[in-house]
């Protein structure tokens, strides 16, 4: 096998201009990528005057306290498939992101997978966890080297994981022995002040589901953290599903509510002014772009996160013309 081992810093220029970027390919699901229909879905995105994508999958662990990440089987994409991915968004002209997630197939949120606080015998614990999650994103990180992306997400809203700064630690310095670009973790909404390892990575990336007239206060919460550490700051997720309660509560995709793109679009006109003037927000990485993009004619009846069709589109279109 090539060694892959890098000890150069990576290259932060490419984040200078403002990251108008979008996430695709959630939830990945093998067989899915690489395929006619994954083609067309990338080539929808085009007028969004793009420059970053981010190719969001997950793998499927079985329970919160299950210490084995089965990412060699479905549902998570083959290598080929993510190999295709990055290649694809390359081919467009657009930076890429690598995003490997676990999920659990219960059904529970990732935020939850936890264990005792001190190693029971007997019990799951920590370290079996990580060191299983370790093997799998340094898998994937070996791609994202050969085929250089330029930026790697190495967890997403790992609420209760977050404070295990040791095994972070640990993990992004495996990540960085195969890794030479960006890297990133993506912290839940609230938690942009609870982590304590930010000086480990390149960039500060968080998921800003804020509720509609909260924007202006939850900013000037993250503020000093970003400044603080003097870091690039991403919402490397933003977004709100197209319903007309969805505003209120944009991170929960299961809140009932009547079909409304006219909310989805207001909502994120409220997001982008309210960001565009803060110098240190560097920019959003949107959720979410299917794989299976819905018919144009059915853009008004769908209450999902993408805005593909609906009047949000244009919003996104807009702002981020105005950021080159």
């Amino acid at each position: 096998m090539t060694d892959t081992t890098t000890t150069t810093a990576p290259d932060l220029s490419v984040l200078d201009d403002h990251v108008s970027g979008m996430t695709w390919g959630w939830t990945g699901v093998r067989g899915t990528w690489a395929t006619p229909e994954a083609e067309r879905s990338m080539d929808a995105m085009l007028p969004l005057n793009l420059n970053w994508i981010t190719i969001a999958f997950a793998t499927l662990q079985a329970t919160v306290v299950s210490t084995e990440i089965p990412w060699r089987e479905a549902p998570t994409p083959t290598d080929d498939e993510v190999r295709w991915a990055i290649r694809a968004v390359h081919e467009r002209g657009w930076r890429a992101c690598l995003k490997p997630t676990v999920n659990c197939r219960d059904g529970i949120w990732r935020g939850y997978i936890g264990f005792f606080d001190w190693d029971v015998p007997g019990e799951a614990h920590w370290g079996d966890w990580f060191a299983a999650y370790q093997e799998y994103i340094v898998h994937f990180a070996r791609i994202a080297e050969e085929e250089g992306a330029e930026m790697l997400c190495v967890g997403c809203e790992m609420v209760r994981s977050d404070p295990r700064e040791a095994e972070w630690r640990a993990l992004i310095d495996a990540v960085r022995e195969v890794y030479s670009g960006i890297v990133t973790y993506n912290c839940d909404k609230y938690q942009e002040d609870h982590v304590s390892w930010w000086d480990a990575v390149d960039v500060i990336s968080a998921s800003g589901y804020y509720p509609t007239g909260q924007w202006e206060a939850q900013l000037d919460r993250i503020e000093p953290v970003v400044r603080a550490h003097g870091k690039p700051f991403l919402f490397i997720e933003a977004g709100c599903p197209s319903r007309d309660a969805s505003p209120a509560r944009p991170n929960d995709w299961t809140l009932q509510g009547a079909p409304s793109g006219a909310a989805q679009a207001g909502y994120l006109d409220e997001m982008f002014e309210a960001c565009r003037g803060r110098d240190w927000v560097g920019g959003f990485a949107l959720w979410d772009w299917p794989v299976r993009l819905y018919d144009p004619a059915d853009a008004a009846t769908n209450t999902d996160y993408c805005m593909y069709a609906k009047p949000g589109q244009q919003v996104v279109a807009d702002y981020y013309a105005s950021r080159r």
